[in-house]
């Protein structure tokens, strides 16, 4: 079972999900929520081929067990072993005895039709590079503001970014200021700090997988200046950070 997790895909240049490569043992999960700007609404779908590897195997239980899962979609069908994998998926989220319940309701339903039939009828994908375009122009707005390099992965979303405090401190003022930093703080200090002295709230990186002391930032959600305003608010404790340390260094 290969699961490709494509929800950020629509915000990157040429991407191809390997549910094109491999629809026979793929199943896509994709939120409408992220593109669209209504994670609100929680939009998402999975997708599976209709000729599919969990179908096959499936047909192909010993009877023992397809017994026993007859029993369980019973009241689903009047023939059990034919409820498809992807619906099975649908009712076991709702414990099967509550399958009415499951999926989307209605006004959900009619959002996402219309959802995808405005990306259907933009055929010069005039929306798609127009959210592009402002992901990564927020970014560079806040790289900029920082005094940090834009990395160079076209494989970048852009909807989220983030950057290691360490990696910043060693480059603009040596190594001597980030294990200051690491021996006298902890990487929250820094968040709490924003927070208190400018109501900016910002994520540590370190639970998203990324280094321990990096930072998480959203590029989806505010207006494009109000990330040059971050960066100079980051880079006021910074600031802060460094007088303290130049002060104990004397």
């Amino acid at each position: 079972m290969i699961i490709s997790d494509d929800v950020y895909g629509t915000f990157v240049h040429g991407f191809k999900s390997l549910m094109a490569e491999l629809p026979y043992n793929t199943i896509g999960s994709y939120s409408y929520s992220k593109y669209f700007g209504v994670t609100g609404w929680r939009l998402g779908t999975l997708a599976l081929h209709e000729n599919n590897i969990f179908d096959k195997l499936i047909s192909e239980l010993p009877y023992s067990i397809r017994k026993r899962t007859n029993r369980r979609y019973a009241d689903m069908n009047t023939n059990p072993e034919k409820v498809p994998f992807i619906d099975r998926i649908v009712a076991d989220s709702r414990q099967v005895a509550l399958n009415h319940t499951a999926g989307l309701s209605t006004p959900q339903q009619v959002q996402m039709a219309f959802f995808s039939a405005f990306a259907l009828i933009d055929k010069d994908n005039i929306y798609k590079n127009m959210t592009i375009d402002i992901c990564h122009t927020r970014r560079k707005l806040l790289f900029n503001s920082l005094g940090l390099e834009l990395p160079n992965d076209p494989n970048d979303a852009c909807y989220y970014t983030q950057f290691d405090l360490l990696e910043w401190a060693t480059r603009h003022h040596g190594k001597d200021f980030a294990d200051y930093l690491e021996m006298n703080y902890k990487p929250v200090d820094l968040l709490f700090d924003l927070a208190e002295e400018s109501s900016i709230v910002l994520l540590s990186g370190g639970g998203f997988a990324g280094p321990k002391w990096s930072i998480r930032i959203s590029l989806a959600n505010l207006y494009d200046e109000a990330y040059s305003e971050i960066g100079v608010a980051l880079k006021k404790i910074l600031d802060k950070y460094i007088e303290k340390w130049k002060s104990n260094s004397i």
